[in-house]
């Protein structure tokens, strides 16, 4: 089998996993990607778990203060850019239906996150 070769995958963006068995868990959308595609959608959702753990640990540290730290912007930002990524190459692997289910979500949009 060639890295080349796509293979279909289960995506979850909400667990931040993709699936080889469709079976396995709950998954939202289908994308057909080869080796180093998948290896790089694993990266953007350990990316996107890193930058949300950064966030909560923040905002746990900053719990009682009333104001708005500029970092606060800055961290979501980051993570609006993560998962905007992710969603743009779920659209570019993904099958008809879930491209579809992409769109209509309206989250590739510019603005839009």
């Amino acid at each position: 089998m060639s890295g080349d070769e796509r293979k279909k995958y289960y995506v979850s963006v909400q667990a931040g996993q993709i699936l080889r068995d469709q079976g396995a868990a709950s998954y939202e959308l289908e994308i057909l990607a080869n080796d180093e595609e998948f290896n790089q959608l694993q990266v953007m959702f350990e990316d996107l778990s890193s930058m949300d753990e950064a966030i909560t640990g923040h905002y746990n540290y900053a719990v009682g203060t009333l104001q708005d730290l500029p970092s606060d912007k800055r961290m979501n930002a980051g993570y609006d850019a993560i998962l905007r990524d992710i969603y743009l190459f779920i659209h570019e692997h993904g099958t008809e239906t879930t491209r579809k289910h992409v769109e209509a979500m309206g989250i590739l949009d510019p603005g839009r996150l």
